[in-house]
């Protein structure tokens, strides 16, 4: 089987790729069923209750993402460590020339709603300015495609074009619109746009408003869709930036290890059914036209109306249409701002949840390819996952102040526990066991002791983490069924320390829910209990939590820490260093000198000079 993850094969066929898919279903199904075996058998002292069966259901709802990152873990590294070129393993799909200039006419769409103007025109110059500098700046031009409901901002944001436009008056066109009303919200931007000026152009890569993309990862995707013409959206992988917020810098150090054995273990099945994650990729303009636009859903209340989680339909609609969608996992300079705090990264989660969850108008559309329909399928249970944990553990202490017997086996759920432990942070393990084995990597990530530290303390972290997020996406999902909405607002992006009170007041559920598991956990023995204390003291603490980790004295104090440091932190890439993050200002990289910012600051109008 290994052979698949050599270069030297051609490019998959239509068998081969159908036997990666049997076999990964075969490890999800007998994984399930052993899991919940164990399961069965470990909640048998005393025969199975109906609080019993609840305890299963609740359980096997959970498994299904479980189980897959798992094995895309395992997959992922077997690729990453056997394979002479894992890209190309997972990706077969031809870079096109380097030698020959690209000749195709792309849209850079910059999607934006009330946001920091500034910060914006930064990271669009910085771009339009690489691409100029390598010869390709009349290959692209820029749209500014703005949602803003202030008229304060958008007024700003048409001086910004404004400028851009004189800036690059004769190397590349910008364009700037402003829609009074922002219908089907991301998905009728973009959707606008295809209709006035999508004729114009072969391709577009869609941005968001934290974006950046370098010169080289922009003109590989272009080139990848020009040679090959059987794909229809070519979506890149998509990093974190150096950031000097604490929350951020933690959890994108977790992510940043996650994503790469993960992607690569499921591009290894998912093949030309690949994710579009709606930023940070290129579509293929004509089919996308006619075959992507989204349904209205039909009804009334959150689920109904404008398709929310606009990019997976547009993946699967992609693929029905005969086109592929396929990811490239490599770090190759495309990135994204994290959100800064935990009040925003829970905002934007549900924003996932509601429309995730809508996808189950969605399940019946004909034509859709079986792993498409899968992936909607696990796209809600994604979010159903987390009620049914909640479930689970109310469940399981229930059971224990209810039994005057003991109320499971502890050996087999000591290997349930354990097992499922591992798989949860597979993906993670994973991309460090490839990291600690090549030295090019320890040196990126500051060495092997500051990486472990780094993974220990992230794991505790995410552990925390974890049930703040589910009771979040519990009590939102409640609501929806009384018709509350999150919409799509304007996003938090600087790091500014949040008010306790107003934390409180969002939090307080979490609190509640830590409260009332401490209150048991300190009524068990505690042999039978440790594993489950960051479950009850994440969420209790989850108020100081997200204000302490929102300040700016602590993100720099975690840069000056050392942990979680990314590549781009150890060696800046120039282009970032254009960016002039205080991330990169505040540290002290092994290979970065303070002057370097100047001199890529400069760097832009240097080039335009000459």
């Amino acid at each position: 089987m290994l052979q698949v993850f050599d270069k030297t094969n051609p490019a998959l066929t239509k068998t081969s790729m159908t036997g990666r898919r049997v076999l990964f279903a075969f490890l999800l199904a007998a994984s399930f069923v052993a899991l919940s075996a164990l399961m069965f058998v470990t909640l048998s002292p005393g025969g199975h209750t109906p609080l019993d069966f609840f305890i299963l259901a609740c359980f096997m709802v959970t498994l299904p993402w479980t189980i897959i990152g798992f094995w895309n873990a395992v997959i992922g590294l077997l690729v990453m460590r056997f394979s002479k070129d894992p890209v190309a393993a997972v990706c077969p799909i031809g870079a096109g020339d380097a030698s020959q200039s690209i000749s195709s006419s792309t849209a850079l769409l910059s999607c934006i709603k009330d946001e920091d103007v500034d910060a914006l025109e930064t990271n669009l110059t910085a771009m339009a300015s690489n691409l100029i500098r390598a010869g390709s700046g009349h290959n692209f031009t820029l749209y500014v495609l703005s949602d803003t409901s202030r008229d304060d901002t958008a007024q700003q944001e048409q001086q910004m074009a404004a400028r851009l436009s004189a800036r690059f008056s004769g190397q590349m066109d910008v364009v700037y619109r402003r829609r009074a009303v922002n219908t089907a919200f991301k998905a009728g931007n973009i959707e606008d746009f295809c209709e006035r000026w999508g004729d114009r152009h072969e391709f577009a890569i869609v941005l968001d408003a934290d974006s950046y993309m370098s010169a080289s990862a922009i003109i590989d995707l272009v080139r990848r869709m020009e040679a090959n013409p059987q794909i229809g959206i070519l979506q890149s992988l998509v990093v974190g930036l150096p950031t000097d917020s604490a929350f951020a810098r933690v959890f994108q150090f977790g992510m940043r290890l996650g994503m790469r054995s993960y992607t690569i273990g499921s591009a290894w099945w998912q093949g030309d059914c690949g994710p579009y994650w709606g930023h940070n990729a290129i579509l293929r303009l004509k089919p996308f036209k006619e075959h992507c636009k989204l349904p209205i859903l039909p009804g009334t209340g959150p689920l109904s109306g404008p398709v929310l989680s606009h990019d997976q339909v547009e993946a699967v609609l992609m693929r029905r249409a005969g086109y592929e969608v396929r990811v490239l996992p490599q770090e190759s300079g495309s990135y994204e701002a994290n959100p800064p705090h935990l009040l925003e990264f829970i905002r934007r989660d549900l924003r996932w949840c509601q429309g995730n969850l809508q996808y189950r108008k969605l399940l019946g559309l004909k034509g859709l390819k079986p792993v498409s329909r899968a992936q909607l399928v696990l796209a809600i249970l994604m979010f159903l996952g987390s009620p049914a944990w909640i479930g689970f553990m109310v469940g399981a202490a229930t059971l224990g102040m209810t039994t005057d017997y003991a109320p499971y086996r502890a050996d087999t759920g000591a290997v349930l526990f354990f097992s499922v432990l591992t798989m949860v942070f597979a993906p993670k393990l994973a991309t460090v066991a490839d990291i600690i084995a090549r030295a090019d990597l320890r040196k990126a990530f500051g060495g092997p002791i500051r990486i472990l530290l780094s993974v220990m303390a992230e794991i505790v972290y995410a552990a925390m983490l974890a049930p703040i997020m589910a009771v979040a996406h519990t009590v939102f999902m409640a609501g929806l069924a009384f018709g509350k909405s999150i919409g799509w607002g304007a996003q938090a992006r600087g790091v500014a320390r949040l008010p306790v009170m107003l934390v409180a007041s969002k939090l307080w559920p979490q609190t509640l829910f830590g409260a009332a598991g401490l209150a048991w956990i300190v009524q068990q023995p505690i042999g039978l209990v440790w594993p489950v204390i960051p479950v009850a003291v994440g969420p209790l603490l989850a108020t100081m939590l997200a204000v302490m980790t929102s300040t700016k004295t602590l993100g720099t104090l975690a840069i000056r820490s050392t942990l979680w440091r990314i590549p781009e932190e150890t060696t800046p890439p120039a282009e970032l260093l254009q960016l002039h993050l205080p991330a990169l200002q505040k540290g002290k990289g092994a290979e970065f000198q303070p002057q370097d910012l100047q001199t890529a600051a400069a760097e832009p109008e240097t080039a335009e000079a000459r």
